[in-house]
């Protein structure tokens, strides 16, 4: 498996909503709430062959209530 995580602003009010639209949709393997640029930070697990960009845009883009994401794609876990 392959770990990524997605910083994610939500449209105003909505981050309950779009945390619980995660956690309902079974994508993410853990949800933070976060301060600063960002309100969500999410981590995830693709299998190795299958494309991140792909599963961001059809997984994650889709909830309603994201404004922007900034995916970050790890290479070694320490």
């Amino acid at each position: 498996m392959t770990p990524f995580f997605i910083m994610i602003k939500c449209q105003l009010g909505r981050t309950y909503d779009v945390a619980n639209a995660l956690a309902n949709a079974e994508v993410a393997s853990e949800i933070y709430s976060t301060s600063g640029d960002h309100d969500l930070l999410v981590k995830v697990y693709v299998e190795k062959d299958q494309d991140i960009g792909h599963f961001v845009a059809k997984q994650i883009h889709c909830i309603d209530g994201i404004q922007d994401t900034n995916t970050i794609i790890t290479f070694k876990a320490f």
